[in-house]
């Protein structure tokens, strides 16, 4: 796939794109994508320590992902602000993600698969998801929707493709990452509080090894996408 030159990636909890598709994300930085995160929720839920509460483990993932993203390259990192396993498909959200494509006005928008059909994902990835891609079309591309935005001189804009990372076994397009595999460890590494002690490395480079048997390529990332008409 080539290179977009701006994408917007939207997803439900930090660590979510890291472990999703960051490989993706290295190369198109590399190659001179401008690629912006739009994140659901702070992960405030994401912690089995007893003495552990929300507001902190929120402030710990917070700043975890912003490490992550400025290893890849990320030019920003906006958060939603949902509570994490919250999360549901409501008109705030779907302004909230239109409103952030309008201003960065991606080629590309990558988010989480909504229907996943050989594996169980957490509700708030699928909400995620489906919100995204309803945000994309028609809601972004029609001025009629959100005219709020016009009055803050957001015009509409017109998304190209969607791509869906995780949960699906229909891949049209995959991304060659090979040249880029030590980033996306460094990225996921990040993310101290999810990963902990556990060894990334191996895993990670097997699924991708997977993945890029598939393709032809050493390693390689892939996505179920959907195009939308100019």
């Amino acid at each position: 796939m080539e290179t977009p030159g701006i994408v917007l990636v939207v997803f439900a909890h930090p660590d979510d794109a890291e472990f999703g598709c960051c490989g993706t994300i290295a190369k198109w930085c590399k190659d001179g994508a401008e690629v912006h995160y739009l994140v659901a929720t702070y992960g405030d839920k994401g912690s089995q320590d007893p003495d552990m509460l929300p507001e902190r483990m929120a402030i710990i993932r917070e700043a975890e992902q912003r490490a992550a993203a400025a290893v890849l390259g990320v030019k920003s990192v906006e958060f939603m602000g949902y509570p994490d396993g919250e999360v549901e498909p409501s008109r705030e959200m779907l302004g909230k993600i239109v409103r952030r494509i309008r201003q960065v006005k991606p080629d590309v928008l990558l988010t989480m698969e909504p229907h996943p059909r050989l594996t169980h994902s957490h509700r708030d990835h699928r909400m995620v998801g489906l919100t995204a891609e309803d945000a994309c079309f028609p809601y972004c591309r029609d001025r009629l929707h959100f005219p709020e935005h016009l009055r803050e001189g957001l015009e509409p804009h017109k998304v190209g493709a969607v791509l869906f990372f995780g949960g699906s076994d229909e891949h049209h397009e995959f991304v060659d990452i090979s040249d880029v595999m030590d980033t996306k460890i460094a990225a996921i590494k990040k993310h101290a509080s999810q990963v902990g002690t556990r060894e990334i490395g191996p895993q990670q480079f097997e699924r991708a090894k997977e993945i890029g048997k598939k393709f032809g390529v050493q390693y390689a990332e892939a996505f179920r996408k959907i195009e939308f008409r100019r």
